[in-house]
């Protein structure tokens, strides 16, 4: 069993909630869900897509064949019939849509009529067209009614989605004729989770206190997920006048003693640069999600693209540490968002949390978390342990150049360092000697110790391959499902880079090794100019064979991606 289910319409037609109703209630009844948005950056209009692959194994890609066309709008038959899979079927509403469809991959289910009939309301047309899909596939709809629960609350609502949904239910199974959907036995429940909210929990369970950003797309839902907990964790979440104002509170609120966040995409994030060297030179821990969006300057708002790698790495002024996370699933983005929280508390350093619309918005299943992989450590001076020092000076000279870090307020001795070069005590100087040890303290001391936290590239498929895919943060799920299809013809391997900066040391896995014994290696990447692939050929000297990109605002499909690799490989 691997079904897609593609959700066609205009914004403010209910696609999202088709969707992750379905999305829900398949993750409930024990398959694999992977799904992915295209929206436009509109309120009502426009064309938006949600597509659904449901599998009785792990999926963690979009595929490009269809086997049901949910069709809402009349631009949507265009658009995407000639995606219809040989025995793919389109559900449409003919009265609503206003034209008829005689072909026999076509049903017609009566979406609006339905919902008049069972609850006098046409909004429920949508619940109707959930119903109907669930028909058309056969499985059994035990899981469907704690789902309407948890969605529409009231009794009266409750009670009218659930006609809506049984009548389309039943109308898809006594009139798809062409049915031949063969459903897999339903299996344990399973955690269905967005990357920003895996990013947004990796927060909370990191013992985060105070997030401040400005919303801007597709960073925003970062924010929604903790301000969702806050009450319950106790934390402060501030929508900030700009980013400007964001990366400056979290900076006020790390400074005072407690772990904190802010997060933007490019655009906002450009506002953050001067606050992010302010973070570099008084060695104040931040942790910054950067949600990519394909740019420049506005750009595609609600796309995705892979094109601020060069920008988190050289932006700001002056030279300093920074780490650079990239997440490819979310349960990475879960556990990354702890890592970033101790390394940027360990070392003192902005850490950046890298993703992008693709991994934000798309949403994948899990058996669980393991919560005894999360690091739980506090690296502040407090109390007795700040009181014991009889001379603390903020920024002294150590051998790995992370300094004593206590609160203000703990003790009478706390000098307010501010942006200017500064000695020991984080009082202003201008000599040379100085500033030549405060940043080979800040710099030179640390780096080799970060760099030896970075863990490996993850290496999956043969370990002496002839053909090597390589790639980094969202593209993990399609490179593995990538390398899957190559294994049957190739001898395959995927290395995926998650913790992108510094680049991890060859004694935990020697990847140059690897990428130098294969045949043909291949770096696959979601922008122009292969950020990636330059960065590491800076940094190892190495260059791959092949280079592929993809820069439209739309990420890889699974079928789409392997015939760029066979065309690359001959």
């Amino acid at each position: 069993m691997d079904y897609t289910i593609k959700i066609g319409g205009e914004a403010g037609q209910g696609i999202l909630t088709i969707g992750d109703t379905l999305a829900r209630f398949f993750a409930r009844s024990g398959y694999h869900v992977f799904t992915h948005q295209d929206y436009e950056s509109r309120i009502r209009g426009g064309h938006n897509i949600y597509q659904v692959r449901v599998s009785d194994r792990p999926v963690m890609s979009s595929r490009t064949g269809i086997d049901i066309l949910v069709v809402l709008d009349a631009a949507t038959i265009p658009m995407h019939e000639e995606e219809l899979s040989p025995d793919g079927l389109a559900l449409y509403d003919a009265a609503s849509l206003k034209q008829k469809h005689d072909k026999p991959n076509f049903l017609d289910v009566p979406f609006m009529q339905l919902a008049m009939e069972q609850t006098s309301n046409r909004i429920m047309a949508n619940t109707v067209a959930t119903g109907a899909v669930l028909g058309m596939l056969g499985v059994p709809t035990d899981a469907l009614e704690g789902i309407i629960r948890d969605l529409f609350k009231k009794d009266d609502l409750i009670a009218a989605n659930l006609k809506a949904a049984a009548a389309g239910y039943g109308y898809a199974k006594e009139h798809c004729i062409r049915c031949a959907f063969l459903a897999a036995d339903a299996a344990r429940p399973k955690m269905l989770i967005q990357g920003n909210d895996a990013i947004g929990l990796g927060a909370l369970a990191s013992g985060l206190q105070f997030y401040s950003a400005y919303p801007m797309t597709p960073s925003t839902s970062i924010m929604l997920s903790v301000a969702a907990r806050a009450k319950e964790y106790g934390v402060i979440v501030e929508q900030a006048e700009d980013e400007i104002a964001a990366i400056n509170m979290a900076l006020g609120a790390s400074y005072a003693g407690v772990r904190a966040m802010t997060g933007s995409s490019g655009g906002g994030f450009a506002l953050m640069v001067e606050g992010l060297s302010l973070a570099a030179i008084t060695e104040t821990p931040i942790v910054i999600g950067l949600v990519q969006r394909p740019g420049p300057a506005t750009g595609l708002p609600t796309k995705t693209e892979q094109a601020d790698l060069n920008f988190a790495l050289y932006s700001a002024h002056g030279e300093f540490p920074r780490v650079l996370l990239a997440p490819g699933t979310p349960e990475q983005a879960f556990f990354l968002t702890n890592k970033a929280f101790d390394l940027a508390e360990k070392y003192q350093i902005p850490v950046l949390i890298l993703s992008d619309q693709y991994l934000a918005d798309t949403q994948w299943t899990f058996d669980g978390f393991d919560a005894s992989r999360l690091i739980s450590n506090d690296y502040r001076l407090r109390g007795e342990a700040f009181a014991a020092i009889p001379s603390y000076q903020r920024h002294v000279y150590t051998k790995t150049g992370v300094s004593p870090m206590a609160t203000p307020g703990d003790g009478p001795h706390v000098v307010i360092t501010d942006s200017d070069e500064h000695n020991e005590t984080g009082n202003l100087i201008e000599d040379a000697g100085t500033r030549k040890r405060m940043m080979e303290k800040r710099l030179f001391r640390k780096l080799p110790l970060i760099q030896a936290e970075i863990a490996p590239p993850a290496l999956y498929g043969h370990h002496t391959p002839d053909v090597v895919l390589v790639g980094w943060g969202s593209t993990f799920g399609l490179l593995k499902e990538a390398v899957d299809a190559l294994n049957v013809s190739c001898l395959a391997a995927m290395l995926h880079f998650s913790e992108v900066y510094p680049l991890p040391l060859l004694a935990r896995l020697d990847y140059l090794a690897l990428l130098r014994s294969a045949k043909q290696t291949i770096c696959i990447e979601n922008n122009a100019t292969n950020q990636f692939a330059r960065l590491l050929k800076t940094e190892t000297g190495y260059a791959f064979n092949h280079l592929i990109t993809k820069y439209d605002g739309r990420p890889f499909l699974l079928e789409e991606l392997i015939g760029e690799i066979n065309a690359k490989l001959g």
